[in-house]
Protein backbone atom coordinates (compact mmCIF):
# COMPACT_ATOMS: atom_id res chain seq x y z
CA UNK A 1 0.00 0.00 0.00
CA UNK A 2 1.17 3.48 -0.50
CA UNK A 3 1.60 6.34 1.85
CA UNK A 4 0.50 9.06 0.07
CA UNK A 5 -2.50 10.11 -2.25
CA UNK A 6 -2.50 11.53 -5.32
CA UNK A 7 -5.02 14.28 -6.62
CA UNK A 8 -5.81 15.02 -10.05
CA UNK A 9 -8.58 17.74 -11.54
CA UNK A 10 -10.18 17.80 -14.85
CA UNK A 11 -12.47 20.21 -16.47
CA UNK A 12 -11.59 23.43 -14.49
CA UNK A 13 -12.61 21.46 -11.05
CA UNK A 14 -15.84 19.66 -12.04
CA UNK A 15 -14.26 16.13 -12.42
CA UNK A 16 -11.85 15.45 -9.22
CA UNK A 17 -10.32 12.09 -8.38
CA UNK A 18 -8.08 10.68 -5.29
CA UNK A 19 -5.66 7.95 -6.49
CA UNK A 20 -4.84 5.14 -3.73
CA UNK A 21 -3.67 1.78 -3.78
CA UNK A 22 -6.15 -1.00 -3.21
CA UNK A 23 -5.82 -4.74 -2.59
CA UNK A 24 -7.61 -4.97 -6.45
CA UNK A 25 -4.37 -2.91 -7.37
CA UNK A 26 -4.70 0.92 -8.95
CA UNK A 27 -7.58 2.50 -8.28
CA UNK A 28 -9.05 6.46 -8.08
CA UNK A 29 -12.29 7.48 -6.05
CA UNK A 30 -13.83 10.41 -7.90
CA UNK A 31 -16.82 12.81 -8.31
CA UNK A 32 -17.67 14.72 -11.39
CA UNK A 33 -20.46 17.61 -11.16
CA UNK A 34 -23.52 17.81 -14.06
CA UNK A 35 -22.00 18.29 -17.40
CA UNK A 36 -20.69 15.75 -20.53
CA UNK A 37 -16.99 14.53 -20.71
CA UNK A 38 -14.78 12.75 -23.00
CA UNK A 39 -11.89 10.68 -21.25
CA UNK A 40 -8.90 8.77 -22.56
CA UNK A 41 -7.44 6.18 -20.96
CA UNK A 42 -4.02 4.29 -21.48
CA UNK A 43 -4.67 1.10 -19.54
CA UNK A 44 -8.19 -1.02 -18.99
CA UNK A 45 -10.10 0.42 -16.59
CA UNK A 46 -13.51 -1.00 -14.49
CA UNK A 47 -15.57 2.11 -13.40
CA UNK A 48 -18.06 1.41 -10.58
CA UNK A 49 -21.02 3.87 -9.63
CA UNK A 50 -20.60 4.84 -6.03
CA UNK A 51 -23.74 7.38 -6.25
CA UNK A 52 -25.96 9.23 -8.84
CA UNK A 53 -26.30 7.95 -12.66
CA UNK A 54 -23.94 8.41 -15.27
CA UNK A 55 -24.48 7.90 -18.81
CA UNK A 56 -21.69 6.53 -21.03
CA UNK A 57 -20.17 5.82 -24.57
CA UNK A 58 -17.81 3.29 -25.42
CA UNK A 59 -16.60 3.12 -28.35
CA UNK A 60 -19.15 5.31 -30.45
CA UNK A 61 -21.69 2.50 -28.97
CA UNK A 62 -25.48 3.71 -27.72
CA UNK A 63 -25.52 5.56 -24.74
CA UNK A 64 -26.18 3.87 -21.66
CA UNK A 65 -27.14 4.55 -18.01
CA UNK A 66 -25.74 3.27 -14.99
CA UNK A 67 -26.52 3.59 -11.39
CA UNK A 68 -25.01 3.06 -8.31
CA UNK A 69 -23.20 -0.46 -7.45
CA UNK A 70 -23.23 -1.19 -11.55
CA UNK A 71 -19.87 -1.13 -13.61
CA UNK A 72 -18.68 -1.18 -16.74
CA UNK A 73 -15.26 -1.92 -18.67
CA UNK A 74 -12.86 0.45 -20.67
CA UNK A 75 -10.62 -0.81 -22.60
CA UNK A 76 -6.99 0.03 -22.98
CA UNK A 77 -6.08 3.03 -25.05
CA UNK A 78 -9.59 4.22 -26.32
CA UNK A 79 -11.88 7.05 -25.03
CA UNK A 80 -15.07 7.16 -24.11
CA UNK A 81 -17.87 10.05 -23.45
CA UNK A 82 -20.25 10.05 -20.04
CA UNK A 83 -22.65 12.76 -18.72
CA UNK A 84 -24.55 13.74 -16.16
CA UNK A 85 -27.17 15.31 -14.43
CA UNK A 86 -26.44 14.84 -11.16
CA UNK A 87 -23.39 15.00 -9.16
CA UNK A 88 -21.62 11.33 -9.40
CA UNK A 89 -19.36 9.61 -7.41
CA UNK A 90 -17.42 6.62 -8.58
CA UNK A 91 -13.94 4.21 -7.94
CA UNK A 92 -12.05 3.15 -11.00
CA UNK A 93 -10.13 0.40 -10.99
CA UNK A 94 -6.96 -0.04 -13.27
CA UNK A 95 -6.00 -2.83 -14.94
Amino acid sequence: MSDTISHNSYFEGKVQSLGLQTTQGKATVGVMLPGKYKFGTNTQETMVIVSGELNVNLHDAEWKIYTAQESFIVAADTSFYVSCDEDVAYICYYA
